[in-house]
């Protein structure tokens, strides 16, 4: 589970990266990420839509898969940045770990959120 400091709060902060954000889309999965210069840890929240899934069990079941795999990819971020992850497809539900990992990752990377590999 993401720590509560790591996640956002209150729907202002996702409607400013909503507005403000720069998007990266993949086939399954849209990040939009914006600067935060005001916090001293990066923030993220993951939203699945109903119609991607219809159940509230099905869309928090995505939530957490992608919710862990983003803590483990924490440490390697560079800045702060308020990162919102997007699902717009229920694959995610059914693919792999290695799979979604992978795809959030290449996505991260799109984004520059990564620190510079020397």
């Amino acid at each position: 589970m993401l720590a509560f400091q790591y996640r956002f709060h209150g729907h202002g902060s996702l409607r400013y990266v909503y507005k403000k954000g720069i998007a990266v889309r993949s086939r399954t999965m849209t990040v939009k990420t914006t600067r935060n210069k005001k916090r001293s840890v990066s923030r993220f929240s993951v939203v699945v839509s109903k119609k991607v899934h219809k159940s509230a069990v099905g869309r928090n079941r995505i939530r957490r898969r992608l919710y862990e795999i983003i803590r483990r990819e924490i440490p390697a971020i560079i800045r702060v940045h308020d990162v919102v992850l997007i699902v717009s497809s229920s694959e995610v539900m059914t693919a792999s770990h290695d799979d979604l990992q992978a795809q959030v990752r290449t996505l991260f990377q799109d984004a520059d959120l990564y620190k510079a590999n020397d």
